[in-house]
């Protein structure tokens, strides 16, 4: 798990969760998890609504069936 967090640290954010919503990612981050080791999420404001980073970054690895490696402020890591 460390070298996860590791490799989480240095990887720039490939994904952006806005105002579509999580719908609006779900194939890019799943193609993304089949050719990387772990991909970084960031949740913008738009995207939150009423809810949390934490509450949106579980609902996103619920549907695409990743790992959730760590939430931190409004990144998520996810990994398969």
């Amino acid at each position: 798990m460390a070298d996860l967090r590791t490799k989480a640290h240095e990887a720039d954010v490939t994904v952006w969760v806005g105002k579509g919503g999580i719908e609006a990612v779900v194939d890019e981050l799943g193609d993304q998890l089949a050719d990387r080791d772990v991909v970084k999420v960031k949740f913008l404001r738009s995207s939150r609504g009423g809810t949390t980073t934490e509450e949106l970054a579980e609902e996103l690895r619920d549907t695409v069936n990743a790992d959730l490696v760590e939430t931190r402020g409004n990144t998520a890591v996810y990994t398969r």
